[in-house]
């Protein structure tokens, strides 16, 4: 028998794998999302087009509907569809698109409608505002690395934070692992990547402090959303398709979650058109 205080090894190294399987999957996957968000484009919205279908698809297995082939393909043809028109510059023509594919949705689904309505209207928010954000001309690809990197230095901040300080839990009921300290250490890293937007001259200090701050936290109430609709169906992970990150939802719901509230604000300031300029131009 160990001493009382000893730790299994296999559960004593859990923590670093975890880690490391984490470094590896953004490894792979940052600078595929960079590339394809510097192209811009067709290249970036079929990428965004191709993630929002597995949001879809995992949406419907967390809420026990993946078993309906008709709605699936009814979502991921409109979801296509959707990209297709976004690539030609017709977001007019997507969100027709995008109403139909949301008719054919309900009508065809047999169980947990509401649900699978939801994830349908998730995933097709999540394109509009990707594409959108990186459609503007002037600003739209500094703008899109702003929201990346909010979403990424907020995870990251927040990761290490919580492992490192611990104490009060977020909200237990809903997400057992994230602390209070997690919270605040990721809205301190969302401030420091406005910080160095700012230093190198893309945009006012103060404007995009305070927008940093409030995408973190969006970012973060997108997490705890994504959390809660786990929680409800008693699911731990959406899949397992990224090492270490779990599935599409787990990795891209605070992403979501900003993405939709930047276009809100871009679009408020400089209309369908300067979405870029309305989040960097202050």
């Amino acid at each position: 028998m160990s001493g009382g205080g000893s730790v299994p090894a296999p559960l004593a190294g859990t923590p670093s794998r975890n880690l490391l399987m984490r470094v590896v999957a953004a490894a792979v996957l940052v600078p595929l999302t960079l590339v394809c968000a510097y192209v811009g484009g067709w290249l970036w919205t079929a990428l965004v087009t191709l993630a929002v279908n597995g949001l879809d698809i995992e949406w419907l297995m967390v809420v026990g509907a993946a078993g309906e082939l008709r709605v699936a393909t009814a979502g991921a043809l409109a979801l296509a569809l959707n990209g297709l028109c976004l690539s030609f510059g017709r977001p007019e023509a997507a969100l027709f698109v995008s109403i139909l594919g949301l008719i054919g949705v309900a009508l065809l689904s047999s169980q947990r409608r509401g649900w699978t309505i939801a994830g349908f209207v998730y995933a097709a928010a999540a394109q509009f505002a990707a594409v959108l954000v990186r459609a503007d001309s002037e600003m739209g690809f500094a703008a899109l690395i702003f929201v990346l990197l909010i979403v990424w230095a907020t995870d990251i901040g927040g990761y290490f934070a919580g492992r490192g300080i611990g104490g009060p839990k977020l909200w237990p009921k809903v997400s057992p692992n994230k602390t209070w300290s997690g919270a605040v250490g990721g809205f301190v890293g969302s401030l420091a990547v406005a910080g160095g937007f700012a230093a190198s001259g893309l945009g006012k200090a103060l404007p995009l402090l305070a927008l940093a701050g409030v995408l973190s936290v969006a970012s973060q109430l997108g997490d705890l959303f994504e959390s809660a609709v786990k929680r409800r169906f008693g699911v731990k992970d959406s899949s397992h398709l990224i090492p270490g990150h779990g599935g599409l939802l787990d990795r891209l719901d605070g992403l979501v979650a900003a993405l939709v509230l930047a276009v809100i604000v871009g679009l408020l300031r400089y209309g369908a058109d300067g979405i870029g300029r309305g989040l960097m131009v202050w």
